[in-house]
Parts: structure tokens; sequence; C-alpha cells
């Protein structure tokens, strides 16, 4: 691995470009992350609405954005986009600087797509909840906007971190898609080092630890959120379950 402390091109060294990507990485998880949560919580409760409308538009949108590829979004936000919109747009689209030519489809395609996922994880937090507590908001008096704001969705997060902890994972290894519409984010960089140096074990290898690293993090992170906000008695139950075994 002494290579990557070898000078580049650029007068920087190739491990430079690894923490660079790092970050673009990061930024484009993190960013992806939000978007994608506050879409999915809504589409989620909207799949689980009172209102036929309203559950039709969510299933629609999870139908559509859950089942064409990721790349080809990306494809379609980076390419097609720009063509489609008013010319005075897409000419204003077309002329961003590097890297948020990239980075702004990019984002667009993973939230999509991601917001998708997390609308199902939500919808069935909810659907796991006993039946009547949208009921008893609203015989409290509370609307169905507020039954489903202050009673419904905190236990349906508390109940599905978990799995929004799986879709975390899924978005940051997604963000290596960035790379087919020109964003320099770790895989990218991981790639172009290679193509510098022909280290390909080396390149690839550094990239691989540091996913596996960031990973981890991010998993330990959510584990302990998970041991905060969970509700109580369900880890005795399932800790009885498991000795009943």
């Amino acid at each position: 691995m002494n290579f990557l402390f070898e000078q580049t091109v650029d007068g920087n060294r190739y491990i430079s470009w690894l923490m660079s990507g790092l970050t673009w990485t990061l930024v484009l998880w993190i960013c992806a992350g939000v978007f994608a949560f506050v879409i999915g919580v809504a589409i989620g409760s909207m799949r689980t609405a009172p209102s036929t409308g309203l559950r039709i538009v969510g299933r629609v949108y999870v139908q559509v954005f859950r089942n064409v590829p990721l790349i080809v979004q990306a494809f379609l936000w980076y390419f097609v986009f720009p063509e489609v919109v008013p010319k005075a747009l897409g000419n204003e689209i077309k002329s961003m600087a590097p890297p948020w030519a990239s980075f702004v489809p990019a984002l667009i395609a993973l939230s999509l797509y991601t917001a998708s996922r997390v609308a199902e994880q939500i919808r069935a937090g909810i659907n796991a909840l006993p039946d009547g507590q949208l009921k008893a908001g609203h015989a409290l008096g509370m609307t169905t906007l507020q039954s489903y704001r202050m009673v419904l969705l905190p236990q349906a997060l508390r109940i599905t971190i978990p799995t929004l902890t799986s879709e975390a994972l899924g978005l940051l290894k997604n963000t290596s898609v960035a790379l087919t519409i020109g964003l320099l984010e770790l895989t990218a960089q991981a790639q172009q080092i290679n193509e510098f140096t022909f280290k390909t074990f080396g390149a690839f290898g550094s990239a691989t630890v540091i996913y596996l690293f960031t990973a981890l993090v991010i998993y330990q992170g959510a584990a302990l959120l998970e041991r905060r906000v969970e509700v109580p008695g369900t880890h005795a139950h399932g800790t009885a379950a498991t000795n009943k075994v």
C-alpha cells in the first residue's frame, strides 16, 4: 500500500484522492439519506392512509421508483431530464459546474429510489401496530394527520430501526452508482488510481477497507440508537423466545 503515499500528477498523494472520494461519498449518503427519509415517511404514511386516493398515489410511487434500476434512474436524471424541461432551464442544468453537475442528478436518483424502499419499511411498521390506534387518536380529538404524527409514526419508527439501518447501509453502497455519471466518489477515485498506477488490488482493496470501516461505524451508531429508543419489553420477549427455542 506504499503507492498510496506517492505523489500524483496534480501534486497530491493517492491517499488524498481516496479521502476526497470518501468525502463525496459521505456527503452524497447524508444528503440522500435525509431526503429519502423525509419522502419515505410521507409515502409510507400515504400507503396506510384511510384515503383511497392517497393509498393509490403512494403505491404508484413505490412501484415506479422501486422497480426501475437505480443506474437507469441516474442516467435519466443526468442525460434525459435536461432535454425534456424548457430549453432555458435545460441549458442552466447543463452549465452547472462540476462536480455539482453530477452530484445533483445522483442525489435526486438516490433519494427517490431509496425513499421508495423506506416507504415500504414505514408501511410495514405502521401495519404492525395494533388495530384501533388511529381510531383512539380520533377519539382523543386528533385529526388523522395529528394521529399519524404523534401516535403511529413514533411507534413505527422505533419498530423499523433495524430495517432502516439496512437501508442506510444499502444507500452507502449505492452511492457508487454516481461514478457512472462522472462523480468522483470513493469507487471512482479507486478506479482512477488503478488507471494511473495499475495497482488494481491495492486501489480497490483500499476502497473496500474504507467502505467496510464506514459501514461498521454506521451499524454501531444505529445499534446504539436502537437500544436507546427500544420499545420496553420487546428485547426481553425476544430473548425469552430464543431461549425457548
